[in-house]
């Protein structure tokens, strides 16, 4: 068979139990309570004044729930969710066609919304403000503008980078929050569901290990259910135990802080090439042969986030639990 329709049966699998996992709704949504509990209220009231609600800006590292949450915003309001992202809309004719398709109250949901160019960003303010979008026709001394009114609807912006977005963009959101990583008691919590729903036999201490392992992030807590469910389907008797769990996670490179073996080979460049000295990040990527703004926006967050990794004026340094880290991992290896 050929591998790449292999591959993309693969992937699509994972995309559709993503998806079939997801919440759909803010009741059995698991974590953020202090964002859920606000959008709970936000939806309720715009839905009793049969107004659409304010836009809203999600930011946080990826895999934390901002779609999930433009979902369930949309379910909420009884709304049509319409998805796309800020790499996509390259042309004024793109978001035309997007806006003017748009039904009233429903939710555009833009990822990576720090990433529209500016020609794109300038022409959505009318949009954001008055429902309104002007189109140009006619070229030189004959061109004249007329407006188009657009159904009321909802901006949901999300962005891993919030300091790359402009005042005037993010100053027209009715309604602002970052996303946490989650706590492993909460991970544990996604797991238990999760595998309910999945119909997977696993017990308490091996949830806990799974939402330990997954680095504060729901998705990546669902993706290694998935994995250990391969491995205690093949090589055990199906039932997720500590033992399975902990067995599986090594097999998969994933260490008890989720830590992977690039997590660990960034940590030990800093230390071992790099003589604990800071260093740019442009020199780290290249020196792990991977893409920088992989690293900055992937790797980094968490790894600051667990107090193994600062970003000082001068570059990337190890903290002082990361070189203790690292050495550990020398000692155990």
């Amino acid at each position: 068979m050929n591998d790449r329709l292999v591959s993309g049966s693969s992937q699509h699998d994972e995309r559709q139990w993503e998806k079939a996992l997801r919440p759909q709704n803010f009741d059995e949504y698991i974590g953020q309570e202090e964002l859920v509990g606000n959008l709970k209220v936000f939806s309720a009231a715009a839905a009793q004044r049969a107004e659409p609600m304010d836009h809203v800006l999600l930011s946080g590292p990826p895999g934390l729930g901002k779609t999930t949450l433009a979902r369930i915003i949309a379910n909420e309001m009884g709304a049509q969710l319409h998805l796309t992202s800020g790499p996509a809309i390259e042309k004024k004719g793109d978001l035309a066609g997007i806006l003017t398709n748009m039904q009233p109250g429903d939710v555009l949901f833009i990822d990576e919304i720090h990433r529209l160019t500016p020609t794109i960003e300038e022409n959505l303010y009318p949009a954001m403000e008055d429902y309104r979008f002007d189109i140009m026709i006619g070229e030189g001394a004959h061109a004249r503008s007329i407006s188009l009114d657009l159904e009321p609807f909802t901006l949901v912006g999300a962005t891993t980078k919030t300091g790359l977005l402009t005042s005037p963009l993010r100053d027209r959101f009715g309604f602002s929050a970052r996303l946490r990583y989650y706590s492993n008691a909460e991970l544990e919590r996604i797991v238990s569901r999760s595998a309910g729903m999945l119909s997977i036999d696993i017990d308490q201490k091996a949830a806990a290990c799974i939402g330990t392992s997954a680095r504060g992030t729901p998705r990546i807590a669902n993706r290694l259910l998935r994995r250990v469910r391969d491995f205690a389907q093949v090589e055990h008797d199906g039932r997720i135990t500590l033992d399975v769990a902990q067995k599986s996670l090594a097999r998969l490179g994933v260490d008890r802080l989720g830590l992977d073996d690039f997590d660990m080979r960034l940590l030990s460049t800093l230390k071992a090439t790099f003589e604990e000295r800071p260093v740019g990040l442009e020199t780290l990527a290249a020196a792990l042969g991977e893409d920088a703004h992989t690293i900055e926006d992937v790797y980094e967050p968490y790894l600051i986030q667990e107090g193994l990794l600062m970003r000082t004026p001068r570059g990337r340094m190890l903290t002082a639990r990361g070189k203790s880290y690292v050495d550990a991992d020398r000692t155990s290896s």
